[in-house]
């Protein structure tokens, strides 16, 4: 399961935001996907600086989705400890990043002037998304949704950039070609859902166990002569019986012989012979 890490700011003084809008939308959008329990949501409000290493390292999120305020080559505004604004620069956003390279896939800077954020970090996850210019309300939510809808049916990043654009030409807004992608796929390249699925990559689940069914054991109590022919067959036999298997085998109260069943009856026709001999001979 992959998590994606939700972190908004909007310091008193800046300009409001609807942030909470944003948060909620890429929540139901996600619900309602098909690959919905593939991800779950973390999100975290008025970032201060702490916050941000410390969300890093209890959620080692694979995706990082930060919406507020960009001021460019300054840095992305958070809070701090006092709840006043506080810039955050982008040289110091790339180191700690590059402690996370091995787990953060995507981050995507959903803020105004995050393009210079967006390629310094780029140094080491290997998709950012970040804006060119300034990116109004509507149309970061149009794109925030574009793109995790096209996450929750299974595409890869690529596809998600390019959905997330579409949804803000969609709506009639000119701000399709603010969002910017930073890409380096490589050997180990994340793929989407889907297409790990229909590769083979992911295997499928494993048919239900059948139930063994227990087969049944037939008891027998009385004398009696059985003749079977070929075939498997298990019994349990407590008395005198006679049974012939297959014309190979006898058995005669537990006593099992193989052999010939006319070697058998030669033999008792010799026996015949010989105790007639010697009834003669008592005469």
């Amino acid at each position: 399961m992959k998590t994606i890490l939700i972190l908004s700011v909007n310091p008193p003084g800046t300009t409001r935001l609807r942030l909470d809008r944003e948060v909620r939308e890429i929540q139901a959008t996600l619900k309602r996907s098909k690959y919905r329990d593939c991800f779950q949501i973390v999100s975290e409000g008025a970032v201060r600086v702490d916050d941000l290493r410390r969300t890093l390292l209890e959620y080692q999120p694979a995706i990082v989705h930060f919406s507020g305020h960009g001021v460019g080559t300054e840095g992305l505004v958070l809070e701090n400890e006092s709840g006043q604004t506080q810039l955050v620069s982008s040289k110091s956003l790339a180191y700690l990043f590059k402690l996370f390279q091995t787990k953060i896939e995507c981050v995507l800077l959903n803020a105004c002037y995050s393009e210079i954020q967006a390629e310094v970090i780029h140094q080491y996850i290997d998709y950012l998304i970040g804006m060119n210019q300034p990116i109004g309300d509507e149309a970061a939510i149009k794109f925030a949704t574009g793109f995790y809808d096209a996450l929750g049916a299974g595409e890869p990043y690529e596809r998600c950039f390019e959905i997330g654009c579409a949804s803000i030409a969609l709506e009639g807004m000119d701000e399709a070609d603010t969002p910017k992608l930073k890409a380096r796929p490589r050997p180990y390249a994340f793929s989407g859902i889907k297409e790990l699925e229909e590769s083979g990559k992911i295997a499928p689940a494993p048919p239900p166990v059948q139930p063994i069914t227990q087969t049944e054991t037939t008891t027998i109590t009385d004398n009696r002569r059985i003749k079977i022919g070929k075939g498997n067959f298990t019994e349990i036999k407590e008395g005198n019986y006679t049974e012939k298997i297959a014309g190979n085998y006898n058995i005669y109260n537990n006593n099992y012989s193989s052999g010939n069943p006319q070697s058998n009856l030669a033999d008792a026709a010799t026996e015949l012979q010989k105790l007639l001999v010697q009834m003669c001979k008592r005469r």
